[in-house]
């Protein structure tokens, strides 16, 4: 059932879903089908979280904020824990390009093309080049290493910035993975991402959201948009409901897609669990946020096929730090040719989107004035950096607008308007959590690993086994 904003909730459920990101969609489309009651909440006025979309001009343009590409095994999860309908459609990038000082690739984002990339382009010994690959194979969650990124470039590439780049960058860009992140973060994001090539959704986030919805409601999942709640009830020791409009909503279990730290510290409070695991919560970092530039194109103008993801930089060498900086020397263009991009609309617009990561605290700190003349400056160098591959691209522009990370945070209600969830040490505390309160679950952007799309949905799989597992000791 879909509620309508106005409606008040009376009944009970075996689980309540807090927040709509691609983890809680995934475990509430898991739980309904298996035939729990789920009551699936989302404060925005579309589900999707992150995973959304916006349209401009009466629908004539329609602008992805975030579906710039996910790992294969998106394909997988899909087709087994959505359908395969949606799964169908889930189709390769095949131009990926890098285009910086220090090289110029084209490339279909293959371990297989990489490793020739690797040999001839950058000379690396074959033997050098298998030995890494294999490395990253043998990686895993439970690995104790406590090798650094940087160490294992190092080992591996010794001296090589370059070859850090091509392997590292567009990580870096995907969930903001830094040199100084566990080397277990890049290995097991470079198997699940960059082995396979990069893959998207064809017909847009707006279509794939909209099938997900469909598929929910399908699966007597109820569903209650532009609904915020104030707290997760906890009594004798585990959670059997939320505060909602001043109104208790019953559940056995609880399961929240909100910011880890959001749901211990704010939406269930400190005095409910052990101190050592509050002082873990508030020691998780926050990862990097983002700022985007949407650029839609007039009606019936076309451009020559750039590339689908490029990774632009007029950088030197390869520097997390200036990804991160207020003035970007680095973007991310994500082209969306409407034949390709979006078939089902036969008058769809061309539309580009620019990404670039960069810190909150950068944009918090200006004034109202400064923000608006930073965003000016921020879509002039955009539109800068996209004349090298398009020279009259001003020309053919209909819509050019920017989202910082205050826009984030406004739609998503993630603390410092964070892209990609926390850093390493977020994944322990949400893995946790029901072990530390129970009834109460967490699946959502932790530990990079679980960040993207990909990671997200797999999230919310294995949430809702842990699930499962609760309410079956809860029947007896």
């Amino acid at each position: 059932m879909l509620f309508k904003t106005q409606d008040k909730i009376t009944k009970d459920y075996d689980v309540i879903i807090i927040g709509s990101g691609l983890a809680g969609m995934t475990a509430a489309n898991i739980l309904g089908r298996n035939g729990h009651q789920v009551l699936l909440l989302e404060s925005h006025n579309k589900l999707g979280g992150f995973a959304t979309w916006f349209y401009r001009q009466n629908r004539e343009h329609v602008f992805d904020v975030s579906l710039h590409g996910f790992p294969a095994g998106m394909i997988k999860t899909c087709r087994k824990y959505w359908n395969k309908d949606i799964a169908d459609r889930i189709v390769q990038l095949k131009d990926v390009r890098f285009v910086n000082p220090q090289f110029k690739v084209q490339t279909d984002f293959t371990k297989e093309h990489y490793s020739n990339v690797l040999t001839t382009q950058f000379g690396i010994a074959p033997e050098a080049v298998t030995a890494f690959f294999e490395y990253l194979a043998t990686m895993n969650f439970f690995d104790n290493s406590q090798m650094s990124n940087r160490e294992l470039f190092e080992k591996f590439f010794p001296g090589r910035n370059d070859v850090t780049r091509i392997l590292m960058e567009p990580i870096t860009y995907a969930n903001g993975s830094t040199l100084d992140d566990p080397a277990i973060s890049y290995g097991i994001v470079f198997s699940n991402f960059m082995s396979k090539g990069v893959f998207t959704f064809k017909g847009g986030t707006d279509l794939i959201i909209s099938k997900m919805k469909d598929e929910l409601l399908k699966n007597n999942v109820d569903i209650k948009l532009q609904t915020r709640v104030d707290k997760i009830v906890v009594e004798d020791g585990k959670t059997t409901g939320i505060i909602l409009e001043n109104t208790k909503i019953n559940a056995k279990a609880i399961l929240s897609n909100a910011n880890i730290r959001t749901t211990i510290l704010n939406l269930v409070g400190e005095e409910h669990f052990p101190a050592d695991y509050i002082e873990k919560t508030k020691a998780v970092r926050l990862n990097s946020s983002s700022c985007q530039v949407y650029m839609g194109l007039k009606k019936g103008v076309t451009i020559p096929h750039i590339g689908d993801l490029i990774f632009t930089s007029n950088y030197p060498t390869y520097d997390p730090a200036r990804l991160l900086d207020l003035k970007v020397s680095s973007r991310t263009f994500s082209v969306y040719y409407p034949q390709e991009a979006r078939p089902q609309e036969p008058d769809a617009r061309v539309a580009i989107v620019s990404s670039t990561n960069c810190n909150y605290e950068d944009w918090k700190k200006l004034s109202p004035e400064e923000y608006e003349i930073e965003k000016n400056l921020m879509i002039e160098e955009t539109l800068k950096g996209l004349e090298a591959f398009l020279p009259d691209i001003r020309d053919q522009l209909e819509i050019v607008e920017a989202a910082t990370p205050l826009t984030v945070e406004k739609y998503t209600l993630h603390p410092k308007g964070s892209s990609f969830g926390t850093k390493f040490e977020g994944l322990e505390v949400s893995m946790n959590l029901h072990k530390t309160l129970p009834g109460l679950f967490h699946a959502g952007s932790v530990g990079i690993i679980m960040s993207g799309w990909l990671g997200a949905a797999n999230y919310g799989v294995i949430q809702s086994n842990a699930i499962e597992s609760y309410l079956g000791t809860q029947n007896v």
